[in-house]
């Protein structure tokens, strides 16, 4: 059987997610704790440890947030819990964007990249500011 959906055509034994798998969330929190852990031992030391915390709490509100906001959604929903997918099958189906569902490992990808640059790039800045001092 299949269905149309936004002219596209998803036959019913492909896993569509509807949201992301729990391991994606973890490695956002982590790529978090990398930059701010990166901006603390790159830069801290002098008289601006104060802008380090308002930063430090801005990193850990936006994670904290849309973390409580899942657990609340997750709780609190209608209708019968689903059993969660394991990373290999939920990777290997396709995730809804909304407009028309992506493969998920691409997905992974797109809200991952971006998110690793920052931390990444952090990284670097903080190595570089150790060897300059």
């Amino acid at each position: 059987m299949t269905v149309v959906r936004h002219d596209q055509e998803i036959t019913q034994n492909q896993q569509v997610s509807r949201g992301l798998h729990r391991w994606v969330y973890f490695a956002m929190v982590g790529l978090a704790a990398c930059y701010a852990l990166s901006a603390w031992i790159g830069f801290a030391g002098g008289y601006d440890e104060y802008l380090l915390f308002v930063v430090t709490a801005f990193i850990v509100m936006a994670v904290a947030l849309p973390a409580i906001a899942g657990h609340v959604w997750r709780h609190h929903r209608i209708g019968r819990p689903s059993k969660p997918k394991t990373f290999p099958d939920w990777i290997a189906g396709e995730f809804d964007t909304g407009e028309h569902p992506v493969k998920a490992s691409t997905a992974t990808i797109e809200i991952l990249l971006p998110l690793a640059a920052v931390a990444f790039g952090m990284t670097a800045f903080a190595i570089l500011a150790l060897i300059e001092s």
